[in-house]
């Protein structure tokens, strides 16, 4: 498990040099600017453990042994899970490869995407193998490539397409266009929808929606649009960030509950912290690709902006936010809290959103999310696996865990851009009467004479 991600506190904020200051309180986590030296170390730490978490071998899932003749296939073929069963096709890893592009262009490293062309060059590599496994056993799910072959959900198409459109344009590892083209006309042309052409599920009612297939579904309409110049890819995604918060989006609380069932519309809303994730980070994804003239533009940022206002006021006193956003009696939960942490900082490195309003929300959010970091690149705190439930003590008592897959990308994602946030060069980082103020530079005079 290693020890835990660091010593609990109370800590206090090295910031304020007056140590006798009795105006300065003590903090649940390490209140103070963020240090880039220390953030780009947890995210190494992070990357090291993904490293070691996610090999990209074939073995014999009988014998275990290391499988090295490709010649003839074996239908005992598989590729090696870690302990923790880290898929390295899962759309959780489509969120890893996102978070380490965007580690690597903060920092520079290569080191970040060394994984992503590991993977990318297994890929390629193996297809043709497990394809070929395929046309003779007939192993359906049981293949570990199924994804790629025979893909049935979002879940298997959405996030991977993405990343590796992403790679494709970032020249990371080899060109997988074939992948891309079975993956996005799974998304594009089989998925299941309303017939007003939303995203939608066959389970765990007959016709359901998901806020979670935002993300597994706009983010690869949008890299779809950049990479083909196909203008329809782009109205896909609008449209479906649209229709879905017209379904999910509740007014009054302005968050997003996680499902909708078409037999039973006026169910009571649950508002899990992850699906509110999703929602915000496929907004984010969308607007970085979107033509700025698409008419969709000011509508999906309109969106992006009111849900953001009413996560920021449900920010938990530790910088974390809770299970269940309404719930404050539901645990702090990891993979949400760096979502928001993520789209909050870029959201206003992007100028979409107000740095004196959102910066120290974004940097308390750090603050706690640097805390569920252990020592050896584990990422604590993260709510497992989570179906559309009906009753709040399903979401309560989901388990965490520090191989929960949904925690590692977000929080490379909020690490690197909370890194781009503390460099913005047009963003002055003012420690004042012992808080924050993120202000744009040349913004006006402030006056702080009377606290002094």
């Amino acid at each position: 498990m290693g020890s835990p991600a660091q010593a609990e506190g109370p800590f206090r904020n090295p910031d304020n040099k007056n140590l006798n200051d009795p105006g300065e309180g003590t903090y649940p986590v390490p209140y103070k600017k963020p240090v880039v030296a220390e953030i780009s170390a947890a995210l190494h730490r992070i990357r090291s453990f993904m490293e070691t978490a996610t090999p990209t071998r074939v073995i014999d899932k009988k014998s275990g042994a290391p499988i090295t003749d490709f010649s003839k296939p074996n239908a005992n073929a598989i590729t090696e899970a870690s302990h923790a069963d880290m898929g390295i096709m899962v759309y959780e890893m489509g969120v890893v490869h996102a978070g380490m592009y965007k580690a690597r262009e903060v920092t520079g490293d290569t080191r970040f995407t060394d994984l992503s062309a590991r993977h990318f060059n297994f890929f390629a590599d193996k297809l043709p193998y497990f394809q070929a496994q395929e046309k003779l056993f007939k192993l359906e799910r049981a293949n570990s490539f199924s994804r790629f072959i025979d893909p049935r959900a979002l879940d298997d198409a959405g996030s991977m397409c993405a990343a590796m459109m992403r790679g494709r344009a970032l020249k990371i590892g080899p060109d997988l266009s074939h992948i891309i083209a079975t993956c996005s006309d799974w998304v594009v042309n089989r998925q299941f929808r309303l017939k007003d052409g939303t995203m939608a599920r066959e389970r765990p009612q007959a016709v359901s929606l998901w806020a979670d297939d935002l993300y597994m579904s706009v983010p690869a309409l949008a890299e779809l649009g950049r990479m083909t110049g196909k203008r329809e890819h782009f109205d896909d995604a609008v449209r479906n960030v649209l229709q879905m918060s017209g379904y999910l989006f509740d007014k009054q609380t302005k968050l997003y509950t996680h499902g909708w069932n078409a037999n039973n519309p006026d169910a009571p809303n649950f508002y899990w912290a992850r699906a509110n994730g999703w929602a915000v980070m496929s907004m984010s994804d969308l607007l970085d690709v979107l033509p700025k003239d698409h008419p969709g533009y000011p509508q999906v940022l309109a969106q992006l902006r009111t849900t953001l206002k009413s996560i920021g006021e449900r920010q938990s006193g530790s910088g974390l936010w809770h299970q269940m956003l309404d719930r404050n009696d539901s645990y702090l939960e990891t993979s949400a809290s760096a979502m928001f942490v993520y789209v909050f900082a870029h959201a206003i490195n992007q100028g979409w959103i107000s740095p004196t309003t959102y910066g120290s929300i974004a940097q308390a959010g750090w603050a706690g999310l640097s805390t569920r970091i252990n020592d050896k690149g584990q990422v604590e705190g993260t709510c497992v696996g989570t179906t559309f439930a009906s009753d709040q003590v399903y979401y309560y008592n989901r388990p965490t865990s520090p191989f929960a897959l949904h925690g590692y990308g977000p929080t490379l994602l909020a690490g690197a851009e909370m890194i781009k946030l503390i460099n913005n060069p047009d963003i002055e980082v003012q420690h004042k009467v012992r808080t924050y103020h993120y202000m744009p530079k040349g913004a006006g005079q402030t006056n702080y004479r009377e606290h002094h």
